[in-house]
């Protein structure tokens, strides 16, 4: 099981230098990957340009690029051009986004997503092996009918076959991924019930009539090693009450449907709920500690120990670290036990 970094954000209270030195000794350390993320704040791409100037080794990946952001073709133009400046070390993390962020932000509806993911990483992998692109689809049409354009073929090549990861959360988008991805990109996943997940993606596998033998299940997992347990289960709390009860709405959120999976219906109503009326403190304090358990490596050095290898039991191609510290020094030393942990 290979390490990464989820870096996330750009986030307040840390420089960009500050950034690259965490990134820099995680490749110190032989993580395997570091993963960049955007919502409406700092975005991928660019994060990733700068991190391929000032790394040599450590695999460049997007978690996610937001299709609603990007054409198809801009995506691939993006991550050919980032594979050429890094010498091949690009890792294509695809997503929809959510509802908010996708009409909100970019002025795109979300509607029929499983048929555009499923159009979209088609069209990706063309221009990518440096196909014509012609593409007749339900949501996407190359080129333009009734117009000057024609089909044209990307001008570089990347350095190596780029892999595509879908970020998936229902049921039907993970079964898309292990349909047509090279891996998955699970947030919040739970080692125990990778039997269900499992099915879904052998279900999309056998529909392509491929194997999952190469398939890179890479969950991100928010991570913080301390001996006070519920000092670093208490870390975790924010965030997830955010997921759980205010990412998306009442009638919409994604995550909240997944903690409803796990058997926690009643919590995740509850934190939703509580979100939902501002009582963020008391949405975060509702979370159960056994489903913190389940989605997180929070807590002492043994227990965090057995936790990783329930992950790598359950098949974990790449466990990619989401150290929950604000500062550098804090983020070093969780990057730093992990690698202990994992060796």
């Amino acid at each position: 099981m290979k390490l990464g970094l989820n870096l996330g954000y750009l986030i307040p209270g840390m420089s960009t230098a500050d950034h690259l030195e965490v990134v820099q000794e995680a490749e110190r350390l032989g993580y395997d990957s570091v993963w960049a993320a955007e919502a409406y704040g700092s975005d991928t791409a660019t994060v990733l340009a700068w991190l391929a100037g000032n790394t040599s080794s450590i695999g460049l990946g997007s978690a996610i690029f937001q299709m609603p952001a990007r054409s198809p073709a801009m995506t691939a133009m993006t991550a050919a051009t980032l594979d050429l400046l890094s010498g091949g070390r690009v890792l294509l993390g695809l997503g929809t986004s959510g509802p908010q962020v996708a009409e909100g932000w970019h002025g795109q509806r979300f509607a029929r997503q499983l048929q555009r993911t499923r159009e979209y990483v088609a069209v990706v992998r063309m221009a990518l092996a440096r196909e014509r692109v012609e593409f007749h689809g339900e949501t996407i049409e190359l080129p333009l009918p009734d117009g000057p354009g024609k089909p044209l073929r990307l001008m570089i090549s990347p350095v190596h076959r780029i892999p595509i990861y879908l970020a998936a959360i229902g049921p039907k988008n993970t079964a898309l991924a292990g349909e047509i991805a090279d891996g998955w990109l699970p947030i919040f996943f739970s080692p125990e019930h990778v039997s269900d997940v499992r099915a879904l993606l052998e279900e999309g596998a056998g529909r392509a009539g491929r194997s999952l033998e190469d398939f890179d299940i890479a969950p991100t997992v928010n991570t913080y090693i301390s001996d006070d347990q519920q000092a670093a289960r208490d870390r975790m709390r924010p965030v997830l009450a955010l997921y759980v009860g205010g990412m998306g709405s009442r009638k919409q959120n994604f995550y909240n449907a997944l903690v409803q999976r796990y058997g926690f219906e009643d919590a995740a109503r509850q934190v939703q709920d509580l979100y939902l009326d501002g009582k963020k403190d008391e949405a975060a304090a509702a979370l159960p500690n056994e489903l913190i358990d389940l989605i997180t490596l929070a807590g002492p050095k043994d227990h965090v120990r057995e936790r990783m290898a329930a992950f790598r039991e359950a098949g974990v191609g790449t466990l990619t670290i989401g150290p929950m510290a604000s500062t550098k020094e804090e983020r070093v030393e969780q990057l730093r036990a992990v690698a202990e942990l994992a060796t």
